[in-house]
């Protein structure tokens, strides 16, 4: 188990390391996919250009405790920024670009934003914000130019000291219902914490180039694109690829650059499975990684027939590190839809609703033990939301709100979202478990279960399916599909109902948003 020390800054104590024990090497690089160039930084220059941006916000009135909102794409100035604010001691608040104005106001006033981060094309969005503002690759009257800023910046930074339980970087997530709350991190949680993430997960070194297909506004990116694999002194590979995910642009991508190690959601890995994949070859490629939601067995035995490569899932929240994994250095077989096992940072239960640990083959709350000794890589509080870290926090665990059952052999096996698992004539049906018979359909490109309240049954299974190109929905389909989950899962598992549509409400992180698709049944 990790331990924490009384002062840790990410940013001096992660990067000044590795900037002292290996500086030329290469940390970080990135590449502009659609118009062209790229920006290669070694881990003496990501020290020094995180000093000269320290410098700069510091000038800009940013100061430890300051909240920043940082709404970039994925640009070497992300990366840049995020460490000289995390120098400075300041709090950011990683931002996806896609979200709305009306989404924005509302975390510029929640969270009490002191100042922020982003391009001109977002410019309009914050465009009555009153506080410091910010903006790379351009100007704006009214806005300091980061570039410029950071040019005219020295490299030497004079720190005031961070302690590990100082408030180190917040996320917004989403709720079951209402608006999104923001998980806190102090500067060890995440920037210490993700050691077990980086080194154990992603089985990263020294020797890997890593890229990490997250956009960067949320959790994940901090996990795979900051955090994680700068803990293992890896490069960060950084493509700036715009716009929709092209899973033909991705394995262009994977076969034209000397990338060792690959993290994706499962959203992306069923679009790329669809391509013809003996057109490309991988020869530097040697790990994968996938987390975010269940991923379909027949994704993973696709990626291994035509590659050769395993795709070693994982869990965890934004609230924590990874938790539960296939490790590779622990030998472990990966079991198709399985998480793994057990971190060996955590102490991991499955819970009753009584707070009691259920034997193995129940279906359980998964829990982290945090008495007597909370763990480093648990996220502190959901900032000013009392009731809900109260309610998360009982006895002796943080409880994930997430259902698993754990096997003899210590495999844990998701069932879904405590609000997401589907009660029908007294069975229990995770979701999950519909969606993986729905995917291996040679006519289904997307789905989402849900249950739909039911005078007889209480609830029933009704599946909400996005068609690949060219195909079009019909009762002849339907029927179809319901004889397939038959064949495949359970009987009395097979969607009741099922309504095709043309795509799946997303969180910007590409989880679907099954409480939205409960409104719509």
């Amino acid at each position: 188990m990790l331990s924490k020390p009384e002062f840790f800054n990410f940013a001096k104590d992660v990067i000044g390391h590795w900037a002292s024990e290996r500086p030329d090497a290469l940390g970080l690089w990135c590449v502009n996919i659609r118009q062209g160039g790229e920006h290669r930084f070694t881990f003496r220059q990501l020290e020094e250009a995180s000093g000269r941006a320290a410098n700069f916000f510091r000038a800009c009135g940013i100061h430890k405790g300051t909240r920043v909102l940082v709404l970039l794409p994925r640009i070497h100035q992300w990366w840049i920024g995020m460490l000289g604010l995390i120098r400075v001691g300041a709090v950011p608040v990683p931002t996806s670009l896609m979200l709305t104005k009306r989404e924005l106001d509302y975390r510029l006033q929640i969270a009490q934003i002191d100042a922020a981060i982003t391009i001109p094309e977002a410019v309009e969005k914050l465009r009555d914000y009153p506080g410091i503002r910010i903006i790379v690759d351009g100007s704006e009257p009214g806005w300091q130019a980061f570039d410029d800023g950071i040019a005219s910046a020295s490299p030497l930074f004079k720190e005031e000291p961070t302690r590990a339980d100082d408030p180190g970087i917040i996320y917004f997530t989403s709720a079951t219902t209402g608006n999104p709350k923001m998980v806190l991190h102090t500067q060890a949680s995440y920037g210490l914490g993700h050691a077990v993430t980086g080194k154990l997960w992603l089985d990263l070194g020294p020797q890997d180039l890593h890229w990490n297909l997250s956009d960067v506004g949320w959790g994940k990116a901090a996990w795979s694109s900051l955090y994680g694999p700068w803990q293992a002194g890896a490069c960060v590979f950084g493509p700036d690829t715009h716009g929709r995910f092209d899973p033909v642009q991705a394995l262009n991508i994977l076969a034209n650059y000397p990338i060792t190690t690959w993290c994706a959601p499962p959203t992306a890995l069923r679009m790329v499975v669809r391509e013809d994949l003996s057109r490309w070859k991988f020869p530097h490629l040697r790990h994968c990684v996938s987390a975010g939601e269940p991923l379909n067995p027949e994704i993973l035995t696709q990626w291994k027939e035509a590659t050769g490569l395993t795709i070693y899932e994982a869990y965890g929240q934004t609230e924590t590190v990874v938790v539960i994994g296939n490790f590779r250095s622990q030998g472990h077989p990966v079991l198709p839809g399985s998480m793994g096992h057990a971190a060996p940072c955590f102490t991991v239960a499955l819970l009753d609703d009584a707070c009691q640990e259920v034997p193995d083959g129940t279906e359980g709350e998964i829990a982290i033990k945090i008495k007597p000794n909370r763990p480093l890589g648990l996220f502190k509080e959901y900032w000013k939301n009392p009731a809900e870290t109260e309610a998360h926090f009982k006895g002796d665990w943080y409880l994930t709100g997430d259902r698993a059952v754990r096997d003899a052999h210590g495999y844990y096996w998701f069932i879904g979202r405590k609000d997401d698992v589907i009660k029908s004539s007294g069975y229990r049906i995770g979701p999950s478990e519909v969606e993986n018979a729905l995917f291996e359909h040679a006519s289904v490109l997307d789905a989402a279960v849900v249950g739909k309240p039911d005078a007889v049954r209480g609830q029933i299974v009704k599946a909400f399916v996005v068609l690949r190109p060219g195909l079009t929905g019909s009762q002849t389909l339907k029927t179809q599909l319901q004889s397939h989950c038959k064949k495949v899962t359970a009987p009395y598992k097979y969607p009741r109902e099922i309504e095709f549509v043309a795509n799946l409400p997303k969180t910007t992180s590409g989880k679907t948003q099954r409480f939205e698709l409960r409104k719509r049944a």
